[in-house]
């Protein structure tokens, strides 16, 4: 599908490494249906992190339950090797992390050369020098607030002075800021506060639901945007 037209309005994203992986399919439906704006789609290779998750065939599997955006997110190396098969997989937005390899420029490039929007991650642990060079050839910035590889870790609160500095670094540039790891209604509106608009959230969305009972996704996902918007 075709992005919709930029927006910095919040935009919730699901990861569907918190959802039943026994009903993906189902689970997707159901988070877009209660409102969800992007599925997050959380990729680890047990190398550059240190869980293994899931491959193109499972992003080729639920790309027909998703209407909206798949915000497919490689926290994988080396990444180039892959990044058609999730292209071809029906991934909408393709996030390679500057850590994952020597040449991230290559890589951004490579992503834009299959038409799919370019994403770039950033650990914790890594600053924001390099995204000054590559601002031009990125579609949105993914500001990790946990170490990757895991999901349920408590929020990184040093990295909010991060989003605020990036924030100022794109300027008017059509580029989004997510944040990715311990995104709740307490935390999401420090990090909107500072710029971001796609706010990645697994557990937060998905406690207390099921596919037999989905109500619960909407009413999480509904309390994490309040409570973002409320602070923008």
């Amino acid at each position: 599908m075709a992005l919709p037209v930029f927006s910095r309005a919040i935009k919730i994203a699901p990861s569907i490494l918190s959802a039943d992986f026994a009903n993906f399919g189902a689970e997707c439906r159901a988070i877009e249906d209660q409102g969800a704006d992007w599925v997050h789609v959380d990729v680890m290779d047990g190398h550059f992190v240190p869980n293994l998750t899931f491959g193109p065939a499972t992003c080729a599997a639920i790309r027909p339950h998703i209407q909206g955006v798949m915000d497919v997110h490689l926290m994988i190396a080396p990444v180039d090797a892959y990044i058609d098969a999730y292209a071809q997989a029906g991934a909408d937005v393709i996030t390679a992390h500057l850590e994952a390899g020597p040449h991230i420029h290559r890589t951004l490039q490579a992503i834009r050369n299959t038409g799919k929007k370019a994403g770039l991650a950033l650990n914790p642990g890594t600053g924001i020098d390099a995204v000054a060079h590559l601002l031009d050839t990125v579609d949105l910035i993914c500001v990790m607030t946990v170490n990757p590889g895991f999901g349920g870790q408590k929020f990184i609160h040093s990295q909010v002075d991060k989003v605020r500095s990036l924030r100022a670094m794109i300027g008017d540039r059509p580029v989004h800021i997510e944040i990715d790891g311990g995104v709740t209604v307490e935390t999401a509106p420090l990090v909107a506060a500072a710029g971001a608009d796609v706010l990645v959230a697994g557990s937060a969305v998905f406690k207390g639901g099921s596919v037999a009972d989905p109500a619960p996704y909407g009413a999480n996902i509904a309390a994490i945007r309040k409570a973002a918007e409320a602070a923008v």
